[in-house]
């Protein structure tokens, strides 16, 4: 009896074992296959992958918290040739390459209805009042040669200055104010900071020498 029992043992040993193992699956005995080769497909260069040292996981997190700080774009110009090389080595000696660019843009003349040049500051401060109590705002002039002084209203043909000009006089009584040329038309630059750290934002006081006037904008 004892030897029945140990011969049922070791076939049964020996079926699960096949069975186990996949030997009967011809004959419709096996196992659920539990293998998933898509998962092996889907990887990607898994022999790429490292363990980073000490030094090496500093610099990524250096980086990653550099590129969470808030940055903001801002842009300035049009400039004229000259004006754009003191603005480039200024640009050089004060950011770090790839923080700003100069892009060479077109622009179109512009005629401005022209209130200046004033003796100081106290004269064109005394003049915006008046122009004030008459429901008029002046505008800042955007050629530095122009100041102190300031736009009425600008505009892309002189006609048109010249005409805004004629109704100021009629209607508002204005006497002192003339049509002049802002800026000649042509192939000029602008200055563009695109992702400007509160960091590099501290730096811009030793380029605003050679901005030659023009003021600092949002791109937006």
């Amino acid at each position: 009896m004892l030897r029945l029992l140990v011969l049922v043992l070791i076939l049964a040993n020996g079926a699960y074992f096949a069975w186990s193992d996949g030997w009967l699956r011809a004959y419709g005995f096996a196992p659920a296959q539990q293998s998933e080769p898509q998962r092996l497909a889907q990887q990607i260069r898994p022999e790429a992958l490292r363990v980073l040292t000490p030094t090496e996981f500093r610099r990524v997190e250096a980086q990653v918290q550099a590129d969470q700080v808030p940055k903001e774009c801002l842009k300035a110009g049009p400039f004229d040739d000259a004006q754009a090389a003191v603005l480039r080595r200024a640009l050089e000696s004060a950011l770090p390459s790839g923080s700003w660019q100069l892009d060479s843009v077109t622009v179109s003349p512009r005629w401005i209805v022209y209130m200046g040049k004033f003796a100081n500051a106290e004269a064109l401060a005394k003049k915006r009042g008046e122009l004030a109590a008459m429901n008029i705002v002046p505008q800042t002039v955007g050629n530095p040669d122009l100041e102190p002084g300031f736009s009425l209203g600008g505009f892309d043909s002189q006609a048109a200055a010249n005409t805004e000009l004629s109704r100021l006089m009629s209607q508002r009584g204005i006497r002192t104010a003339k049509v002049v040329q802002e800026r000649q038309g042509g192939l000029q630059h602008e200055l563009k900071l695109p992702a400007l750290t509160p960091e590099q934002k501290g730096r811009l006081n030793d380029v605003k020498p050679a901005l030659a006037g023009h003021p600092l904008k949002s791109c937006g």
